[in-house]
């Protein structure tokens, strides 16, 4: 599917502020990019990196008044859905890059929801019936409601007031998984069909010798995604890091379907 994603965000920065951003589309080998621009108000000249897996960041240190804009056509082909079968792998067959993302995490404490997770979900068959029955939990048990977390918010508080959006669902859906040996780690993204448009949050997970992208949220269809970047968690893929505070005078984000396609 060929997709069109575009990002607008103007912020206030009082004082010289240190920026790292993470909304480019990533270089990953499941899409193309066909065509993107970057650009940022004044004369800063932002510093670009790439990590090996092809997540794209920007470095700058911006003043007063700032719009970033980004635009990109990404074609994701077919994206490869979740199988309806498929085998957990011993720790001692996983790829060595899929360890870390068995370990607890700032936002995802999976070692405190262990012995939750093996009563719920360890019964329900092979790896794939193991994450579909975190997902039915997540959707059964947490409802999809704005202002209940902050930032701040672990997957533990999402447990417990059952509430959130998406990062909430898809840090518990990261903390169930891990707690259960599954490797799972956090997609930032832009989504088709999401309501109101905004960056979204999903999460892949580690079966059958492959990452599969899942939305804990079932807003966004996967052939609808354009991955920007993944990590441990919400801390490795925020679409802005600063070094100080800042204001949000405005955010857009939109993502539709290509003519071309």
């Amino acid at each position: 599917m060929k997709l069109i994603a575009s990002a607008q965000l103007v912020y206030g920065f009082s004082t010289p502020t240190q920026v790292i951003g993470l909304i480019q589309a990533s270089h990953s080998s499941d899409q193309s990019i066909l065509a993107e621009e970057l650009t940022v108000s004044g004369d800063v000249r932002p510093i670009a990196d790439e990590t090996p897996a092809g997540d794209r960041r920007f470095r700058a240190c911006f003043s007063g008044e700032t719009t970033i804009s980004y635009t990109a056509t990404v074609d994701n082909g077919v994206r490869q859905l979740l199988p309806a079968s498929g085998r957990q792998h011993a720790w001692n067959e996983l790829p060595a890059e899929a360890l870390s993302y068995l370990l607890p995490s700032r936002f995802c404490p999976s070692h405190r929801f262990q012995r939750f997770a093996q009563r719920e979900f360890a019964g329900a068959g092979d790896g794939v019936s193991r994450v579909m029955a975190v997902l039915d939990w997540i959707a059964s048990h947490v409802d999809y409601v704005a202002g209940v977390s902050t930032p701040e918010s672990t997957a533990a508080h999402t447990f417990t007031v059952r509430a959130g959006v998406c990062r909430d669902f898809t840090h518990l859906g990261i903390t169930f998984c891990r707690a259960l040996s599954i490797p799972a780690r956090a997609v930032s993204a832009y989504s088709l069909d999401v309501q109101p448009p905004d960056f979204h949050a999903v999460m892949e997970v580690y079966l059958e010798n492959a990452w599969w992208l899942v939305d804990p949220t079932r807003l966004a269809p996967i052939e609808g995604i354009i991955r920007i970047a993944h990590g441990r968690d919400s801390t490795d893929t925020a679409f802005l890091t600063t070094d100080s505070a800042c204001t949000v005078i405005s955010q857009t984000v939109q993502v539709r379907r290509s003519d071309a396609a």
